[in-house]
Order: structure tokens, then sequence, then C-alpha cells
């Protein structure tokens, strides 16, 4: 076939499992004839790399050329753009999983009672805390001693009236 007759493509690389091959994708938009929706197409391309130079997220460009093996029949011409992919499966992300995820009532649960616990032990230290501190033992102290001071004068002076108004009651009789 003529070089200027083989068709290139720009894709992205989905998959590199295989050795000297990658799969690339490309997709595009497509309105559907009598519906008028947009409908999503994916052509997937088994693309010969020989130096195993691709890795999935790149954007590539490809060129047909003979066929190589069954479903190969694409070869790599450049890579345009790297991008860093995450390369995870989906049954590591599974044994990954914290409980935070599987299990979000029993968490929930279980730091609802650490509050109440971490709470009450709060409490507890608050009023034990405060008898030991010094300065507001003082100041009770003080705020005892001087209505203890006041209330006796307060208290003899109301039993000298006391004691002088049954001595007025008795001289008026």
């Amino acid at each position: 076939m003529a070089r200027s007759m083989r068709k290139v493509r720009v894709g992205a690389v989905v998959r590199t499992n295989q050795d000297k091959t990658a799969i690339v994708e490309m997709v595009w938009k497509q309105r559907h004839r009598l519906y008028r929706k947009q409908m999503r197409r994916v052509a997937r391309f088994y693309v010969h790399d020989p130096l195993n130079q691709c890795q999935p997220g790149d954007t590539v460009r490809i060129e047909e050329t003979r066929r190589i093996s069954k479903n190969k029949h694409w070869r790599l011409m450049a890579i345009l753009e790297r991008k860093l992919v995450a390369d995870v499966r989906p049954i590591d992300l599974e044994t990954d999983v914290g409980q935070e995820i599987t299990q979000p009532r029993i968490l929930a649960a279980e730091a609802r009672a650490e509050a109440a616990v971490a709470d009450a032990v709060e409490e507890t230290t608050d009023t034990t805390e405060e008898p030991e501190t010094e300065a507001p033992e003082e100041s009770i102290e003080e705020t005892t001693e001087e209505p203890e001071a006041e209330e006796p004068e307060g208290e003899e002076d109301q039993e000298s009236e006391d004691a002088d108004e049954p001595d007025e009651q008795e001289e008026k009789e």
C-alpha cells in the first residue's frame, strides 16, 4: 500500500499488557440519523510498539500498516503527549479500601461512643481540677470570710433592735 494512502489516527493508549503491543482508543461523537441524539463512538486499535515505549494515558499518533498479527495492523508513529495515570486494578482498590467506606454506620457509632467517653473523662478531670487550683480557693475563702464578719455585725444590730422593740412594747402597755 502506498504511504500516501495509509490512514493516520490520533488516540489515547488504554492498555499495554501485551509485549510489543498497545491498545489505542479513539473516541468521537456522532449524531443519530433518526433520533438526532449524540452517540459516543469508540474504535480500538491494536498497535505495534516494538520498544514498549507506550504507557496508559499517552496520546499517540498511529499509522495503518501491513497485517502484523491477527488483530494488529497499526504501528506507532509518535508519542504526542505523556500523561501519568495510576496503574491500579479494580481488585487493588477493593482490598485497599478501609473501613471508612465499607462500614460507615458502625464507624460513626464507634466514634460517637469514643467521644462520649472522652467527654465523661474531661468532666471528671474538670471537677477535680477546680479544687486543686489555689487561686479559686483564696477567692472563695475571702468571700466567705467577709460576709461572716459582716453578718455578726448585722445580726447584733438586729438583735439589739429586736431586744429594744419588746422593751418598747412593754413600756407602752
